[in-house]
């Protein structure tokens, strides 16, 4: 199955929007040249990385970021979990390969996500996202190559700790959908997601909400992005946001964790 042949469904279930909200703030590359957000190649992407773990290693850092730390900097509970970012290259941009979750699972129902689930006893981050991915879209472990993990990510709904496994593929992968745990498979450019309104911020405001700052009422930022048809928010934009960041060279916002 092409990953971006699956049709889409007419509709997807509602983002679960808490009463109090507000429109944030534009993109963290919003101010960047148009060009600049073109062409992103694989090779591009690699390099961002490479500069990324050199600069923790400068910092007295790990070569990727510590386990449960969010991208606040605080430490965090929650079960194991790691999900695969799966890249590609085709006519010179990065591809990014993303899921769409069936409603016949326990959480995130219908929501777009990357390829992962909860670690088993004793398994390591990488080798969690790889059999996961293997038993969610058919990614043969054989084809991948993994090149870093990005921060940890706290998801409140399921309180796991989601550690993303960045990777790469030589080319479009034949991939077919598990029905008990995905209903899509699909890809996006890099540069689609960078692209003008595709991305947008909210502040959701949730008293007596646990979160990991002393802002009043709950109150964090959500991210999300369209592209393909799709509403990709929670930790799935938290993880493309801090990726896009560091490949466009801004800052990666200092944020809390993710619904």
């Amino acid at each position: 199955m092409n990953t971006s042949d699956t049709p889409v469904p007419a509709a997807r279930k509602a983002i679960p929007r808490p009463p109090l909200s507000r429109t944030g703030q534009p993109a963290p590359w919003a101010h960047l040249p148009v060009e600049g957000r073109r062409g992103i190649t694989l090779e591009r992407v690699m390099g961002a990385l490479a500069a990324d773990r050199a600069d923790r290693a400068d910092r007295g850092q790990s070569g990727s970021p510590e386990p449960w730390r969010s991208l606040s900097g605080e430490a965090v509970d929650g079960r194991p979990a790691a999900v695969l970012v799966p890249l590609f290259e085709q006519d010179g941009e990065t591809r990014v390969i993303l899921t769409v979750r069936s409603d016949r699972l326990r959480s995130h129902r219908g929501e777009v996500a990357f390829p992962g689930g909860r670690l088993d006893p004793g398994e390591e981050v990488a080798e969690g996202a790889l059999r996961e991915a293997h038993e969610e879209v058919g990614l043969d472990p054989g084809l991948v190559t993994v090149v870093a993990a990005l921060t940890a990510m706290p998801t409140v709904s399921s309180n796991t700790v989601m550690t993303p496994v960045v990777a790469t593929l030589e080319g479009r992968p034949s991939l077919v959908a598990n029905p008990d745990e995905v209903d899509r498979v699909f890809d996006v450019a890099l540069s689609e997601l960078v692209a003008a309104h595709a991305f947008h911020e909210e502040w959701w405001s949730v008293p007596g909400r646990r979160h990991l700052s002393d802002l009043p009422d709950g109150e964090f930022p959500v991210w999300f992005f369209e592209v393909a048809g799709e509403t990709v928010w929670g930790a799935t934009a938290r993880t493309l946001v801090e990726l896009l960041c560091l490949v466009l060279e801004v800052r990666v916002p200092t944020t809390l964790q993710s619904p």
